[in-house]
């Protein structure tokens, strides 16, 4: 039987009402209380738990930064590596300016005395260490220690190839980070026009012989000069482009896939820093440059690779409108609840070159980095907790259960439709 509703009449009396005793008083006291005492240890214990787990985080990054210095070439291999993976995917600035002058010694003695692979970790840390602290002082003293070993192992054609390769990467980077001199920039772009022009195809059309590793090298050189080519003044940008913009093309005759990629994309950069500053600019050699873009666009030579004519179409397709029509194809970059829009070729030059170092934490650099939020113009970093992300967040078995009400309903709609299709045949 239904419940008899209570009703009140106009004194506010009520009937069956039992008055509320000391005793009910106490035990809803206790209850509450030994709730509240069991959210307040929960809490405690969650905390001294994440306060465990940064302590050792802490640790292990010591541990590793003494490692750098170790006799042994694995061991120190192995601490650059483990230094990079928690600089890549965490915020550790408060730790890393403590003692940035004691990992930029260690950076150092590695670029110097390692070989090879070793010289390569140390390089990309240098960037990540920049990447940590920011543009400001702290970064501009780690580059001034730096920068020498930089220009000395990639300028010296003796020097073990991938390093050469690693610093021209790291110099570009961090001489973006933390140069404080325009003119100094300027004179980083000089060392690497010295070594990709090298490969330009010379003026009578014969090639110059340069074997593939060196050919990378002139590559990462060429995409670390277009990443300080966003930083230049206009004036700066009119010399580049009246001495390199008909040379350029040059590269995009280039035997490596790479190189040319690399080319492409710096034509179409070029072309858009130079109509922002003078936007009745008019180049001689368009319609020759527009007829070879175009070619590298449905470039269908069979002894090139598959991957490499699909991956070269799909970046000449854009470039040729760049240079045509000005356009870009715009890309939106998700992360967390934000999201940011790559709608420009300095955009898209700056956000490759620091993917390559923060790799799969990029998307939380530009949630928490104030550095990397700063250079993409996104504003002071949002406070959001983990529990208001995870509630914004549906669960995979609301997702299941979702998809499986909503397979229901449109199995149910279409068999009506098809009783009905059935019933209007047989009439």
């Amino acid at each position: 039987m239904p419940r008899a509703k209570k009703r009140s009449g106009k004194g506010g009396q009520q009937g069956n009402v039992q008055p509320f005793s000391d005793e009910d008083a106490s035990i809803e006291t206790l209850s509450h209380c030994s709730s509240l005492s069991e959210r307040t240890s929960g809490a405690e214990e969650a905390g001294e738990t994440e306060e465990m787990a940064q302590e050792d985080f802490q640790y292990k990054l010591k541990v590793y930064i003494d490692s750098t210095v170790d006799k042994s070439a694995k061991t120190r291999q192995g601490a650059l590596d483990g230094l990079k993976t928690a600089m890549a995917t965490k915020i550790l600035y408060e730790f890393i300016s403590e003692r940035r002058m004691t990992i930029t010694d260690s950076i150092e003695r590695c670029l110097k005395k390692g070989k090879g692979v070793e010289q390569c970790a140390a390089a990309s840390l240098a960037c990540l260490l920049c990447i940590q602290l920011g543009s400001g002082i702290e970064s501009e003293e780690v580059f001034k220690t730096l920068k020498p070993v930089f220009k000395t192992i990639l300028n010296d054609g003796a020097a073990n190839i991938q390093a050469r390769q690693a610093c021209a990467t790291s110099l570009g980077l961090c001489t973006l980070v933390a140069e404080d001199d325009i003119m100094d920039v300027y004179a980083t772009m000089e060392c690497f026009e010295s070594l990709f022009t090298h490969s330009y195809i010379r003026e009578d059309g014969s090639r110059p012989s340069v074997n593939p590793q060196t050919t990378q090298l002139h590559t990462n050189a060429l995409l670390s000069w277009a990443l300080l080519l966003t930083i230049c003044t206009g004036s700066h940008i009119r010399a580049i482009a009246q001495k390199h913009l008909s040379k350029l093309p040059r590269l995009l005759d280039n035997d490596n896939v790479n190189m040319r990629i690399a080319a492409g994309e710096t034509i179409a950069l070029l072309f858009e820093l130079i109509r922002d500053v003078d936007p009745e600019f008019d180049y001689d050699g368009l319609e020759p440059l527009c007829v070879k873009l175009n070619a590298l666009a449905t470039d269908c030579n069979k002894h090139r690779a598959k991957t490499d004519k699909r991956k070269q179409r799909s970046v000449f397709r854009d470039v040729l409108k760049a240079v045509e029509e000005g356009n870009f194809q715009s890309e939106t970059i998700r992360f967390g609840t934000e999201r940011m829009v790559i709608d420009s070729w300095v955009r898209k030059r700056t956000y490759d070159t620091f993917r390559e170092f923060v790799g799969s934490g990029m998307n939380y650099h530009l949630q928490a980095n104030e550095f990397i939020r700063d250079v993409f113009e996104l504003g002071p970093p949002m406070l959001i907790d983990s529990a208001a992300l995870k509630a914004m967040k549906s669960s995979r078995l609301e997702r299941h259960l979702y998809n499986a009400a909503a397979f229901k309903a449109r199995t149910k709609a279409r068999n009506k439709f098809r009783d009905k299709r059935v019933d209007v045949g047989e009439f």
